[in-house]
């Protein structure tokens, strides 16, 4: 369970480096809609991993190569604007976070069963 302090330090750089994918470096990336979804900090906040989601984006695994190749410049961003919140910027790992099309595929896997209904008078069995 992370505490107050990580739980503070990963919403403030959520919400910078969101402002820094949507505004600083979207040409960076094709112009492609960069989510971060989560940020999990680590108890002596020195790596941050970030958990992206993409939208607008053809080749995903590709875009996350040229993420992780521009992390030292990302870091760099959010050095600048987070300088005066926090004594150390964390190293930055990068993830896809592909829980919404798990959880599309999913419902796409429950909605295509062919469940009978039941017949009068029976019961479900457990």
């Amino acid at each position: 369970m992370d505490s107050k302090r990580q739980q503070k330090f990963s919403r403030q750089i959520q919400k910078d480096l969101s402002e820094i994918f949507q505004k600083d470096m979207r040409s960076a990336f094709g112009n492609a809609f960069i989510t971060i979804t989560d940020v999990k900090v680590t108890p002596d906040l020195s790596i941050a991993r970030i958990y992206l989601s993409f939208m607008l984006a053809n080749d995903k695994q590709g875009l996350m190569q040229e993420i992780r190749e521009k992390t030292k410049q990302i870091r760099g961003v959010l050095g600048q604007r987070i300088r005066h919140q926090a004594r150390i910027i964390p190293d930055l790992e990068f993830f896809l976070d592909d829980t919404a099309e798990y959880a599309a595929k999913m419902d796409r896997l429950i909605s295509s069963l062919d469940i009978p209904p039941l017949k009068e008078g029976e019961e479900i069995e457990d």
